[in-house]
């Protein structure tokens, strides 16, 4: 898969050793003058980082958005002018204006960095570990695309054949979603992801010997990694040219992930800074930097300095980049000419576009039966799969309870895999029991691009995964959650596995929709919506869905508008309003017969996104749950919190402010209140309420 290297041998001039002290000295200048950031870690890894955007690395830094590129991650993201500073040597857009402006109000160099504000940033990192999982998602996501587009292509001569590069310090591999992520790649063998370890020995409370023993190396070699060593010089700083040769033998290796580990010393080569945990999280100090740019030869007066020579040397990266982009797009030419009907599926999805017709293969469900919304989306998945090539995923191996499998006869998997199923390019991903990295892998199988990703667990584990959708919301990727066993309605398995708190909480991120079917015909319109809002509303999606059956109503697009009028008063406005979610609905919709039967006009809204509904305009919200009915009452299966600023002060609320038990789900709700009784009996209150 990899493209073999021409050459072991590293060209290194005095410019080029120049640069790499110039690149220090801004780290440590950029910290000093704002007062506070990390600059140990970007000193010392200047070497490494020089090399790879300067030496090693297929990139075009006036086309940062280029599909043939390489891609780097940072996931020492603390680091962030380690990155910062070779994208302005390169110059990839960066000025040294922006490095001056470094971690300051609306500057483009942001304390950790942040994907979408800066050109290329290919990932937000920072939450150490994350890069890591994004990396191994990235590498993942270049073998899928390589199968949509080139499967047939000898290893290293297809376009899409590329490589994923990723630095990572001491304190992302004792983050356990890299282990997670990392033993996943082994398995996959991922011979396009390079991992650089920065390999420092410091974290914030000193040396690396309060907390970790292990020999990393060889924990590497166990998760089946081709593993090297690279030590330092004479003098402790890392030595480029058995660098450069590690990446080029890890080149050689197209059948695992490799691991560099880089023997450096944070802050090298400031006198006194060096070597300790201070210079990982602070400024060095005027006396400090000054003294450190004597050891460099450069001028203890000047600040941010860098030579007309250095610049128009790291700069050549423009035209070098330009050539790779030229070269590749012929080479793309010649594969557009052998391949015309690929060619036009990479368009295509390329532009995000869906294939005609994809809607007619949505199901609709038959009213009135009794149908788990975990079943309908597998039914959805394996429909639209069909006609969506570029659409994949899997679970967190809870397929079967998920029904995440949109192809059970092809499961990504490698070469000499020994399951009948195993193909490189398959449409199903087995994560294994790894929630927190699944999340993290599919938000870098979506920065890569060219896919459509989903994964799946039960969603009271959406808390290992948390930090990780918090970050697809923060990069507004459209990454597809989808979480069963979504209320007490789960049944026997108990509190441990009844999500309570979770809608709610999951609400609360900025930028992620939670999505609550009713039924399998709002499950279908759920998967339709997110799907057209890939490319032009890109967002996070976690698709709340029932173990249990519920009842299937008639298909309404208005679902796809987050919240609408299922069932009407009988009285031109309702005198009272239930809204509802998920497997709660059907609850609500025969409440309303028994106040309807009572003479009480009752409207039923299914609301199954309150993030989908809040983007509508006032005009068809007022007209869902009009201001003048202040009678209303919410139910889901959770905490309520959600629900305060639908129902006002005169509204009640059916919800479960405490965890749930071990017994079976009609028993559970029953016991809870989650009844048609109850929610009746809650109206009357709300009735009462508003009628003083």
């Amino acid at each position: 898969m990899s493209t073999k290297p021409t050459t072991t041998d590293l060209e290194w001039t005095e410019l080029d050793e120049r640069a790499v002290d110039t690149a220090r000295i801004l780290a440590a200048d950029a910290v000093q003058k704002v007062g506070n950031g990390h600059p140990g870690t970007a000193m010392s890894l200047a070497p490494a980082a020089y090399t790879l955007f300067q030496k090693v690395m297929r990139h075009d830094p006036s086309d940062t958005d280029w599909t043939g590129r390489d891609r780097f991650v940072l996931s020492a993201g603390h680091s962030s002018l380690t990155q910062y500073i070779q994208l302005y040597l390169a110059g990839s857009g960066l000025e040294l204006d922006d490095l001056k402006a470094f971690r300051t109000w609306g500057s483009k160099t942001p304390g950790h960095p942040e994907y979408g504000h800066t050109a290329g940033i290919e990932t937000t990192t920072g939450p150490l570990g994350q890069g890591v999982a994004n990396a191994v998602g990235m590498a993942m996501a270049a073998r899928y695309e390589r199968g949509l587009f080139d499967p047939e292509a000898a290893a290293g001569t297809s376009p899409f054949d590329h490589y994923i590069y990723c630095i990572a310090g001491d304190g992302c591999l004792q983050e356990g979603i890299s282990a997670e992520a990392s033993s996943l790649a082994g398995h996959q063998k991922l011979g396009n992801l390079i991992l650089l370890w920065d390999d420092n020995h410091i974290s914030i409370e000193g040396d690396t010997e309060t907390a970790v023993s292990e020999d990393t190396v060889k924990r590497y070699e166990a998760y089946g990694w081709h593993v090297q060593r690279v030590a330092p010089k004479e003098n402790g700083d890392l030595d480029v040219h058995a660098l450069y040769a590690a990446i080029q033998a890890a080149k050689e290796v197209t059948d695992r992930p490799s691991f560099i580990a880089m023997r450096t010393i944070i802050a090298w080569p400031a006198p006194n800074a060096q070597n300790t945990e201070a210079a990982h999280g602070s400024a060095l100090g005027d006396d400090e930097v000054a003294a450190t740019k004597r050891v460099l030869g450069f001028d203890p007066e000047k600040t941010f300095e860098v030579s007309d020579e250095v610049l128009a040397h790291t700069r050549g990266a423009v035209d070098r980049g330009r050539e790779a982009h030229a070269a590749w797009d012929k080479r793309l030419g010649e594969w557009r000419s052998a391949n015309p009907e690929r060619a036009a599926e990479f368009d295509r999805i390329a532009k995000g576009e869906l294939p005609a017709g994809w809607e007619e293969k949505l199901p609709v469900f038959e009213t009135g039966k009794g149908v788990a919304t975990r079943a309908a989306s597998g039914k959805v998945l394996q429909a639209l799969g069909a006609v969506i090539p570029e659409l994949w995923g899997g679970s967190a191996d809870l397929a079967g309870s998920n029904n995440t499998t949109i192809d059970k006869t092809s499961s990504f998997l490698p070469e000499g895999n020994p399951l009948p199923e195993a193909d490189p390019y398959g449409r199903t991903i087995h994560f294994g029991i790894r929630e927190h990295s699944m999340a993290a892998e599919m938000n870098g199988i979506a920065l890569h691009g060219n896919t459509r990703i989903y994964g799946g667990t039960f969603l009271v584990f959406s808390d290992y995964m948390r930090n990780a959708v918090r970050l697809s919301a923060l990069m507004q990727l459209p990454v597809t959650y989808v979480w069963t066993h979504d209320s007490i309605g789960l049944g026997e398995d108990g509190p441990t596995h009844q999500p309570v708190e979770h809608l709610a909480s999951l609400r609360a991120i900025p930028g992620l929709n939670v999505v609550r079917p009713a039924d399998a015909n709002e499950t279908a319109i759920a998967w339709g919506e997110i799907l057209k809002r890939h490319a032009t509303r890109p967002a996070p999606h976690g698709l709340a869905l029932t173990r249990q059956g519920v009842p299937t109503y008639p298909a309404n697009p208005d679902a796809a508008r987050g919240g609408y009028v299922l069932r009407d008063s009988s009285t031109e406005t309702p005198e009272v309003i239930l809204i509802a979610t998920g497997s709660e609905v059907h609850l609500a919709v025969e409440a309303r017969e028994r106040l309807e039967a009572e003479g009480v006009g009752t409207r039923v809204v299914s609301m199954p996104s309150v993030e989908w509904f809040e983007e509508q305009e006032q005009a068809y919200r007022a007209s869902v749950l009009p201001p003048s009915v202040k009678a209303r009452v919410a139910v889901e299966a959770g905490i309520g919190l959600t629900w305060y600023r639908y129902v006002g002060d005169a509204g009640r609320i059916v919800s479960l402010e405490h965890f749930g038990a071990s017994a079976d789900a009609g028993t559970l709700f029953a016991r809870y209140g989650f009844t048609p009784e109850n929610v009746a009996a809650a109206a009357r209150e709300s009735l009462a309420a508003v009628r003083g």
